[in-house]
């Protein structure tokens, strides 16, 4: 794992991390454009879907909503997007050929719930600044890397 970036539902950059090299280093300014500029990505993506839904067996049933942009691969690095229902994005950088990143970004989303939102004086969609989230994370993701 290389870095992880987690953008509010505004666009904001509220936490970006580098976990190992391999991906060049970008000053603060590059961030938080990265982050604008994929959230709106995003959110243009959301809206490619065919004019027309293909036909389904039960009329009942709508097909799911386009989630928008959710990887991103080169041959130096792949970008994992997890959306959340209340828009704040999690984008993970991993090598390409990474192994189980859905349950790397699931453990990850799992702890920003234990260590983040239920922290009293965290206050939501500004840049997040938690002791206990912070060691959590990077002792999980050092063991990771050490593999």
């Amino acid at each position: 794992v290389y870095a992880l970036i987690i953008i509010n539902k505004a666009g904001g950059l509220i936490y970006q991390r580098d976990f190992a090299d391999g991906l060049n280093k970008l000053n603060i300014n590059d961030y938080l454009v990265l982050a604008g500029t994929f959230h709106g990505v995003h959110a243009i993506t959301t809206r490619l879907h065919p004019l027309h839904p293909p036909p389904s067996l039960d009329p009942s049933t709508r097909p799911d909503p386009p989630s928008g942009i959710e990887v991103l691969e080169t041959e130096n690095f792949r970008l994992q997007c997890f959306s959340t229902l209340t828009g704040t994005k999690f984008l993970l950088f991993t090598e390409p050929q990474q192994p189980n990143v859905d349950k790397i970004m699931g453990k990850i989303y799992e702890l920003y719930g234990d260590y983040v939102m239920k922290n009293p004086f965290y206050q939501l969609e500004m840049p997040v600044r938690c002791e206990g989230w912070e060691r959590r994370l990077v002792g999980y993701l050092r063991v990771l890397n050490s593999r």
